[in-house]
C-alpha cells in the first residue's frame, strides 16, 4: 500500500504530514479508491465523464505506456496537451512511474517549444492531435527527443496515445520515489528573459491543496470546479487537478480557450460550485449585461482570481451581478498555487488579502531591510510549496530562493489590518517626481470609470526626459469622442488620486497584449511607447 499524506485539519493552520517514501500520484489517484470515491465523477470534458476508477486505470495504463517506451525513472516527458482526460493520465501516469512530467503551454510558438524540449532534454513528448504541427517543427531541433505520442484520432506516422495506453498493464506498482524527488517541471512565463524550468518535488501537490483548498476555500468532495486556467500552468494545474482530486470533488474542463462567451457557456452547461479566472476574463463577462446568475450560473458559492490583482470595481460589480464573491489572491509558477488572498466572508475588494495559513510574507527595501507599514517593498514569501530552482539557472535560482523565503518581484504595501495592497510587478513601477506610483493603482481607477473596459499604464519619458504615467484604454464604445474623453478620464484621476499621478497621454487601443494567462504585457506597451 502507498504511504499517503496526513492533513490534521483540525491544527491552525493544518498540519501537513508527508512521509518520506512517497508519491504524489498515488495520493491524488489511487486513494480515493481506497477512500470509496471509485463510482465518483472525477472529471467532466468535452467528450463525457470519468469516475475515479477510470482515471486511476488509465493514470496507470499511461504510466506503463511511458515506461514501455523504455523510458527510466527521472527522465523528462514532454506534455503539449489540451485540457481533456488525457492531461491527467499521462501526468499523473508518469509521475507514478517515476518519471518528470514537463507540462507546456500549448499557445507556444515552435520556436519557443524548441527552447524547452531542448533545455529539458525531454527524451519523449505527448501531443494532442491539433497541435502537432508545431510539435513536429519543434522536434526538429530537439537532439535528446526520441519518442513522439499523439492523443488523437491520427498519428501523423507517430504512435497513437491510446493504441499505447491500450496495449499497456492497467495496474502499475509505484516507483520508488521519495517526498523529495523533483516529481515535475513548470516553465515559467518568460517575461523577463528565456522561460526557466521550475523544479517542484513529490512533497508541494497536497500542502497547497490542503492550505489553501481546505484551510481557505473549504473545498469539498460536493464541490465541481470549473477553471478557465488550463491544466498547464501552475494556476490551472492546482484548480482542476490538485485541490478537486485531494477531496474526491469534479472538476469540469474543457479544451476550447477561455473566451468570455465560452466560459458563460461552461458556466451554464457544468454549473459549478467554484470558478477560477483572471482579472481581464471578469471584466470581458461583466461587459455583457446579459451576463448574471439567471444565466445559469446559480450553483456558484465562490470565485477566485488570480494572475493579476482584481480591480475593486470589478470586484464589487461581479459580487452585486453574480451573487458570489471573488477571492483574489496571487501565487506563482515558483509557489505553485496562491500564497496570499481574501478570505470567504472576509473580502477587502481592492486587496490582495492575508497569508494563507501555512504561509508567511513579509515585505522588504531595496536594502532588504523590513518595510514600516504603508512603504513599499518587495513581496517575499516563505511556505511549504516552493520549487527547489530553476533547471541549469544556477544564479537565478539563487537570487530567487534564498534559504525559506521566495522573491516574488512584486511590489506591495501592508495596511494596519495586515491586509496586503498590490502595487505592481518591480520592473513596471514608476518614479514619477521622486515619488512612486503604481500602474495598478491607476489601471484600477480607470477601470471604474463607466466608459473603460480595460487599462494599462506605463512610464514614458517627456520632452525633458521626466518619467510620467502613459495610458492604454480599451473602450465600452470605440466609437466614444475621444479628445473629450481623454480630458474626462484624467479629471477622474485628478479627482480620486494625487495630482502626479494622473496619465499625460491616453491612448486608445482595441486590445491589450496579454500572455497565455491573462497577464498584461507591459513591457510591449513600454517598447510601443518608445517607438
Amino acid at each position: 500500500m502507498a504511504a499517503y499524506a496526513e492533513v490534521d485539519a483540525a491544527e491552525k493552520p493544518p498540519r501537513v504530514t508527508i512521509p518520506r517514501d512517497y508519491n504524489a500520484a498515488c495520493d491524488l489517484i489511487d486513494r480515493n479508491i481506497e477512500r470509496g470515491n471509485a463510482r465518483r465523477t472525477a472529471l467532466i470534458d468535452d467528450a463525457g465523464s470519468y469516475a475515479y476508477a477510470e482515471l486511476a486505470e488509465r493514470v496507470n495504463r499511461a504510466g506503463n505506456a511511458l515506461l514501455n517506451l523504455g523510458l527510466g525513472q527521472e527522465t523528462r516527458v514532454a506534455l503539449v496537451m489540451l485540457d481533456t482526460v488525457d492531461f491527467p493520465s499521462v501526468f499523473f501516469g508518469a509521475m507514478k512511474a517515476g518519471l518528470v512530467p514537463v507540462p507546456l503551454n500549448t499557445m507556444l510558438t515552435a520556436k519557443d517549444l524548441g527552447y524547452m524540449l531542448r533545455d529539458s532534454r525531454a527524451r519523449a513528448v505527448v501531443v494532442t492531435e491539433e497541435l502537432y504541427p508545431r510539435v513536429k517543427e519543434a522536434a526538429e531541433g530537439a537532439p535528446d527527443l526520441k519518442h513522439i505520442a499523439v492523443s488523437g484520432k491520427d498519428g501523423h506516422g507517430n504512435k497513437r496515445l491510446d493504441e499505447l495506453m491500450a496495449s499497456a498493464s492497467a495496474s502499475l506498482v509505484p516507483a520508488r520515489t521519495q517526498c523529495d524527488d523533483v516529481a515535475f517541471w513548470l516553465y515559467s512565463s518568460g517575461s523577463t528573459g528565456s522561460p526557466k524550468g521550475v523544479m517542484h518535488l513529490h512533497n508541494d501537490l497536497v500542502p497547497t491543496a490542503a492550505l489553501w483548498g481546505l484551510g481557505v476555500l473549504g473545498i469539498t468532495q460536493e464541490d465541481v470546479s470549473y477553471s478557465a486556467a488550463k491544466m498547464f500552468f501552475a494556476y490551472g494545474m492546482g484548480n482542476s487537478l490538485t485541490l478537486p482530486l485531494y477531496m474526491g470533488g469534479t472538476a469540469a474542463v474543457t479544451a476550447q480557450r477561455p473566451t468570455a462567451d465560452g466560459v458563460m457557456a461552461m458556466l451554464k452547461k457544468h454549473r459549478p460550485t467554484i470558478f477560477y479566472g483572471v482579472p481581464t476574463l471578469y471584466g470581458a463577462i461583466l461587459a455583457n449585461p446579459l451576463n448574471g446568475r439567471a444565466g445559469g450560473s446559480d450553483r456558484l458559492r465562490l470565485c477566485v482570481s488570480a494572475g493579476e490583482a482584481l480591480p475593486e470595481d470589478v470586484g464589487k460589480k461581479w459580487k452585486e451581478r453574480f451573487g458570489a464573491d471573488i477571492l483574489d489572491g496571487i501565487g506563482s509558477t515558483e509557489m505553485l498555487h496562491i500564497f496570499l488572498a481574501n478570505r470567504p466572508d472576509e473580502v477587502r475588494y481592492g486587496t490582495t488579502g492575508k497569508p494563507v495559513p501555512g504561509y508567511q510574507a513579509k515585505l522588504l527595501d531595496e536594502d532588504g531591510s523590513p518595510c514600516k507599514q504603508g512603504e513599499i517593498g518587495e513581496l517575499v514569501v516563505n511556505g511549504p510549496s516552493a520549487a527547489i530552482g530553476y533547471w541549469n539557472q544556477r544564479d537565478k535560482t539563487r537570487n530567487t530562493f534564498r534559504g525559506p523565503w521566495t522573491h516574488t518581484g512584486d511590489k506591495y504595501t501592508v495596511d494596519a489590518d495586515g491586509y496586503f495592497h498590490y502595487c505592481g510587478r518591480t520592473d513596471d513601477m514608476l518614479k514619477v517626481g521622486g515619488n512612486w506610483v503604481s500602474p495598478f493603482e491607476v489601471e484600477a481607477t480607470l477601470i471604474a470609470h463607466p466608459k473603460v473596459l480595460e487599462a494599462a499604464v506605463v512610464g514614458h519619458e517627456d520632452e525633458k526626459g521626466l518619467t510620467k504615467p502613459r495610458a492604454f484604454i480599451v473602450l465600452k464604445d470605440a466609437g466614444a469622442d475621444r479628445p473629450a474623453l481623454t480630458k474626462e478620464l484624467q479629471d477622474f484621476i485628478k479627482a480620486k488620486l494625487a495630482p502626479y499621478k494622473y496619465p499625460r497621454w491616453i491612448e486608445y487601443v482595441d486590445s491589450l497584449p496579454k500572455t497565455a494567462t491573462g497577464k498584461i504585457q507591459r513591457f510591449k506597451l513600454r517598447q510601443t511607447a518608445a517607438k
